[in-house]
């Protein structure tokens, strides 16, 4: 077996965002979420500090591409069940 590395990208829409600080509550609390449940690494790569717009990252090694594809699918299906956000749109890479 060869190790894989995975990232998956999610862009976000949070309507009920008002301010950047309603962002960051909702974006902190979905990836402190994902890193404990499935022990992934999380950033987030939002540069452009509009409150309801987001970008995420999620990555993962694991010992097979299998694996990894695995570990990212339940990462985004936690992103896509977050009530307080809606993923529009995903990137998903396995090295």
């Amino acid at each position: 077996m060869e190790p894989a590395v995975g990232l998956l990208v999610a862009e976000l829409f949070i309507s009920d965002a008002l301010t950047l600080k309603d962002r960051r509550r909702v974006v902190k609390s979905l990836l402190d979420r994902l890193s404990n449940r499935h022990n992934v690494s999380v950033a987030d790569m939002g540069l452009d500090h509009r409150p309801h717009s987001a970008t995420i990252a999620v990555t993962c090694v694991a010992n097979d591409q299998t694996h990894a594809h695995r570990v990212l699918m339940a990462a985004l299906r936690m992103i896509e069940d977050e009530p307080r956000a809606v993923c529009e749109h995903t990137q998903t890479s396995i090295l």
